[in-house]
Protein backbone atom coordinates (compact mmCIF):
# COMPACT_ATOMS: atom_id res chain seq x y z
CA UNK A 1 0.00 0.00 0.00
CA UNK A 2 1.34 3.61 -1.25
CA UNK A 3 1.61 5.66 1.96
CA UNK A 4 -0.63 8.72 2.49
CA UNK A 5 0.67 12.16 2.28
CA UNK A 6 -1.04 15.35 4.50
CA UNK A 7 -0.46 18.77 4.01
CA UNK A 8 -0.73 19.97 7.34
CA UNK A 9 -2.88 23.62 7.87
CA UNK A 10 -0.38 26.82 9.22
CA UNK A 11 -0.22 26.98 12.86
CA UNK A 12 -2.87 29.09 14.62
CA UNK A 13 -2.00 32.17 16.70
CA UNK A 14 -4.31 31.68 19.40
CA UNK A 15 -3.44 30.99 23.19
CA UNK A 16 -5.66 28.17 24.20
CA UNK A 17 -5.21 27.82 27.34
CA UNK A 18 -6.69 31.83 27.72
CA UNK A 19 -9.28 31.19 25.42
CA UNK A 20 -10.13 27.97 27.15
CA UNK A 21 -10.81 29.96 30.30
CA UNK A 22 -12.69 32.99 28.45
CA UNK A 23 -14.99 30.17 27.15
CA UNK A 24 -15.58 28.76 29.94
CA UNK A 25 -18.46 30.53 32.14
CA UNK A 26 -20.23 31.16 28.46
CA UNK A 27 -23.34 29.68 27.71
CA UNK A 28 -22.82 27.36 24.22
CA UNK A 29 -24.30 30.33 22.16
CA UNK A 30 -22.43 33.38 23.51
CA UNK A 31 -18.67 30.69 23.49
CA UNK A 32 -19.44 30.24 19.64
CA UNK A 33 -20.16 34.30 19.52
CA UNK A 34 -17.47 34.97 21.22
CA UNK A 35 -15.02 32.43 18.72
CA UNK A 36 -16.93 34.24 15.89
CA UNK A 37 -16.15 37.80 17.12
CA UNK A 38 -12.38 37.00 17.90
CA UNK A 39 -11.51 34.84 15.27
CA UNK A 40 -14.00 35.45 12.08
CA UNK A 41 -12.80 33.51 9.01
CA UNK A 42 -10.41 31.37 10.65
CA UNK A 43 -12.89 29.14 11.82
CA UNK A 44 -14.41 26.10 10.62
CA UNK A 45 -17.07 23.59 11.89
CA UNK A 46 -17.82 19.99 11.67
CA UNK A 47 -20.38 17.34 11.67
CA UNK A 48 -21.06 14.04 11.01
CA UNK A 49 -25.21 13.98 11.18
CA UNK A 50 -24.95 11.96 14.14
CA UNK A 51 -27.17 10.85 17.18
CA UNK A 52 -26.89 14.60 18.54
CA UNK A 53 -25.34 16.56 15.67
CA UNK A 54 -28.66 18.74 15.46
CA UNK A 55 -27.77 20.72 18.77
CA UNK A 56 -24.36 21.99 17.54
CA UNK A 57 -26.14 22.61 13.87
CA UNK A 58 -29.24 24.70 15.73
CA UNK A 59 -26.35 26.42 18.12
CA UNK A 60 -24.10 27.56 14.77
CA UNK A 61 -27.40 28.43 12.90
CA UNK A 62 -28.82 31.11 15.84
CA UNK A 63 -25.49 32.01 17.06
CA UNK A 64 -22.82 32.19 14.02
CA UNK A 65 -24.52 31.50 10.69
CA UNK A 66 -21.38 32.05 8.95
CA UNK A 67 -19.28 29.69 9.99
CA UNK A 68 -18.60 27.09 7.30
CA UNK A 69 -19.79 24.05 8.63
CA UNK A 70 -17.35 20.67 7.23
CA UNK A 71 -19.18 17.27 6.58
CA UNK A 72 -17.26 14.25 6.30
CA UNK A 73 -19.21 11.67 3.71
CA UNK A 74 -17.10 8.61 4.32
CA UNK A 75 -18.95 6.19 1.65
CA UNK A 76 -19.76 4.40 4.36
CA UNK A 77 -22.49 5.63 5.92
CA UNK A 78 -26.14 3.94 7.15
CA UNK A 79 -28.79 5.09 4.69
CA UNK A 80 -30.53 7.03 7.60
CA UNK A 81 -27.37 9.46 8.26
CA UNK A 82 -27.72 10.56 4.76
CA UNK A 83 -31.48 11.16 5.15
CA UNK A 84 -31.25 13.21 8.13
CA UNK A 85 -28.57 15.32 6.92
CA UNK A 86 -30.80 16.03 4.08
CA UNK A 87 -33.51 16.87 6.72
CA UNK A 88 -31.65 19.26 8.92
CA UNK A 89 -30.68 20.95 6.34
CA UNK A 90 -33.90 21.69 4.89
CA UNK A 91 -34.47 23.03 8.63
CA UNK A 92 -31.16 25.17 9.15
CA UNK A 93 -29.60 28.21 7.13
CA UNK A 94 -25.62 26.72 7.17
CA UNK A 95 -22.64 26.97 5.47
CA UNK A 96 -22.68 23.06 4.58
CA UNK A 97 -19.42 22.17 2.87
CA UNK A 98 -19.02 18.31 2.30
CA UNK A 99 -15.92 16.60 1.75
CA UNK A 100 -15.41 12.55 0.49
CA UNK A 101 -12.58 10.62 0.58
CA UNK A 102 -10.02 10.53 -3.14
CA UNK A 103 -10.52 6.94 -2.52
CA UNK A 104 -14.51 5.61 -3.23
CA UNK A 105 -16.23 3.13 -0.92
CA UNK A 106 -15.93 0.56 -4.25
CA UNK A 107 -12.80 1.06 -5.02
CA UNK A 108 -11.32 1.34 -0.97
CA UNK A 109 -13.06 -2.57 -0.62
CA UNK A 110 -11.71 -3.40 -4.39
CA UNK A 111 -8.38 -2.27 -3.29
CA UNK A 112 -7.91 -3.16 0.12
CA UNK A 113 -10.93 -5.21 0.98
CA UNK A 114 -12.68 -4.75 4.21
CA UNK A 115 -9.82 -3.19 6.06
CA UNK A 116 -11.98 -2.87 8.68
CA UNK A 117 -11.45 -5.80 9.68
CA UNK A 118 -7.91 -6.29 9.12
CA UNK A 119 -6.70 -5.49 12.56
CA UNK A 120 -5.62 -2.29 13.98
CA UNK A 121 -3.54 -1.94 10.63
CA UNK A 122 -6.25 -2.20 8.55
CA UNK A 123 -8.53 0.26 11.25
CA UNK A 124 -5.99 3.05 11.39
CA UNK A 125 -5.74 2.94 7.43
CA UNK A 126 -9.20 2.95 6.85
CA UNK A 127 -9.59 6.26 9.36
CA UNK A 128 -6.91 7.68 7.60
CA UNK A 129 -8.53 7.02 4.15
CA UNK A 130 -11.83 8.01 4.73
CA UNK A 131 -11.98 10.66 7.71
CA UNK A 132 -8.27 12.44 8.15
CA UNK A 133 -7.29 13.39 4.55
CA UNK A 134 -10.46 14.49 3.74
CA UNK A 135 -10.33 16.82 6.95
CA UNK A 136 -6.70 17.77 6.56
CA UNK A 137 -7.91 18.81 2.79
CA UNK A 138 -10.60 20.70 4.32
CA UNK A 139 -9.11 22.98 6.77
CA UNK A 140 -6.36 23.40 3.80
CA UNK A 141 -9.32 24.44 1.55
CA UNK A 142 -11.56 26.43 4.08
CA UNK A 143 -8.25 28.30 4.88
CA UNK A 144 -9.11 27.85 8.53
CA UNK A 145 -7.08 27.09 11.38
CA UNK A 146 -9.96 26.98 14.47
CA UNK A 147 -11.84 23.77 14.09
CA UNK A 148 -15.39 23.95 16.33
CA UNK A 149 -16.49 20.04 17.73
CA UNK A 150 -19.47 19.36 19.37
CA UNK A 151 -17.63 17.17 21.64
CA UNK A 152 -18.78 16.22 24.83
CA UNK A 153 -17.14 14.92 27.90
CA UNK A 154 -19.69 13.04 29.05
CA UNK A 155 -19.68 10.62 26.00
CA UNK A 156 -16.24 8.48 26.57
CA UNK A 157 -13.54 8.58 28.93
CA UNK A 158 -11.25 9.91 26.04
CA UNK A 159 -12.96 12.79 26.31
CA UNK A 160 -13.35 13.82 30.00
CA UNK A 161 -10.11 15.68 30.52
CA UNK A 162 -10.75 17.92 27.71
CA UNK A 163 -10.13 21.41 28.09
CA UNK A 164 -12.70 24.06 26.00
CA UNK A 165 -9.88 24.51 23.86
CA UNK A 166 -6.68 22.59 22.86
CA UNK A 167 -3.77 22.58 20.13
CA UNK A 168 -3.69 19.25 18.23
CA UNK A 169 -0.46 19.44 16.34
CA UNK A 170 -0.99 22.73 13.94
CA UNK A 171 -4.96 23.15 14.65
CA UNK A 172 -6.98 24.73 17.59
CA UNK A 173 -9.60 22.90 18.59
CA UNK A 174 -12.83 23.75 20.27
CA UNK A 175 -15.61 22.89 22.22
CA UNK A 176 -18.77 24.82 22.79
CA UNK A 177 -20.90 22.07 24.07
CA UNK A 178 -18.01 20.28 25.56
CA UNK A 179 -19.65 20.60 29.70
CA UNK A 180 -23.04 19.73 28.21
CA UNK A 181 -24.57 16.12 29.89
CA UNK A 182 -27.14 13.76 28.40
CA UNK A 183 -29.97 15.77 30.45
CA UNK A 184 -29.36 18.74 28.96
CA UNK A 185 -28.98 17.76 25.59
CA UNK A 186 -31.80 16.03 25.28
CA UNK A 187 -33.70 19.16 26.85
CA UNK A 188 -32.16 21.64 24.28
CA UNK A 189 -34.04 19.08 21.11
CA UNK A 190 -37.04 19.75 23.32
CA UNK A 191 -36.97 23.49 23.12
CA UNK A 192 -36.44 23.56 20.08
CA UNK A 193 -38.08 21.17 18.39
CA UNK A 194 -35.36 19.21 16.75
CA UNK A 195 -35.79 16.37 14.11
CA UNK A 196 -33.86 13.18 16.17
CA UNK A 197 -31.38 10.66 13.80
CA UNK A 198 -33.73 7.87 12.74
CA UNK A 199 -31.66 5.07 14.34
CA UNK A 200 -31.96 6.75 17.75
CA UNK A 201 -35.34 4.89 18.03
CA UNK A 202 -33.51 1.69 17.18
CA UNK A 203 -30.78 1.69 19.92
CA UNK A 204 -28.24 3.50 18.84
CA UNK A 205 -26.50 6.29 21.05
CA UNK A 206 -23.60 7.25 18.94
CA UNK A 207 -23.33 7.42 14.84
CA UNK A 208 -20.49 6.44 12.80
CA UNK A 209 -19.95 3.96 9.35
CA UNK A 210 -22.39 0.79 9.01
CA UNK A 211 -19.92 -1.19 9.84
CA UNK A 212 -18.26 -0.54 13.12
CA UNK A 213 -21.26 0.70 14.64
CA UNK A 214 -24.14 -0.94 16.67
CA UNK A 215 -27.08 -0.47 19.01
CA UNK A 216 -26.47 0.74 22.60
CA UNK A 217 -25.15 -2.70 24.94
CA UNK A 218 -24.70 -3.31 28.35
CA UNK A 219 -21.11 -2.67 28.10
CA UNK A 220 -22.23 1.23 27.68
CA UNK A 221 -21.28 3.49 25.01
CA UNK A 222 -17.83 2.96 23.87
CA UNK A 223 -18.93 -0.67 23.48
CA UNK A 224 -20.84 0.51 20.55
CA UNK A 225 -18.05 1.76 17.80
CA UNK A 226 -15.46 -0.58 16.41
CA UNK A 227 -16.40 -3.57 17.88
CA UNK A 228 -15.19 -2.08 21.52
CA UNK A 229 -12.14 -1.71 20.59
CA UNK A 230 -11.77 2.19 20.21
CA UNK A 231 -13.98 4.70 20.55
CA UNK A 232 -12.04 7.32 18.18
CA UNK A 233 -11.54 6.92 14.61
CA UNK A 234 -8.56 9.38 14.82
CA UNK A 235 -9.69 12.69 14.23
CA UNK A 236 -10.27 13.46 18.35
CA UNK A 237 -7.20 11.26 20.15
CA UNK A 238 -4.99 13.38 22.44
CA UNK A 239 -1.80 14.56 20.86
CA UNK A 240 -0.30 12.38 22.89
CA UNK A 241 -1.61 9.36 20.37
CA UNK A 242 0.86 8.09 17.02
CA UNK A 243 -2.48 8.43 14.75
CA UNK A 244 -3.42 12.04 15.93
CA UNK A 245 -2.93 13.50 12.34
CA UNK A 246 -4.42 16.78 12.27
Amino acid sequence: MEALKFEIPTLAGVDAEALSAELAPLRAGDRLKLLYDQLGDRLVATTSFGIQAAVMLNLIHEHAPKIPVVFIDTGFLFPETYQYAEELMSKLNLDLRIYQPTYTAARIQALWGNLWEQGKEGADRYGLITKVEPMNRALRETGADVWISGLRRSQSKTRADRPFVEQQKRTIKTYPILDWADAQVDLYYHQNNLPRHPLAAKGYVTMGDWHSTKPQSEDGAEATRFGGEKYECGLHLDSGTPDFQI
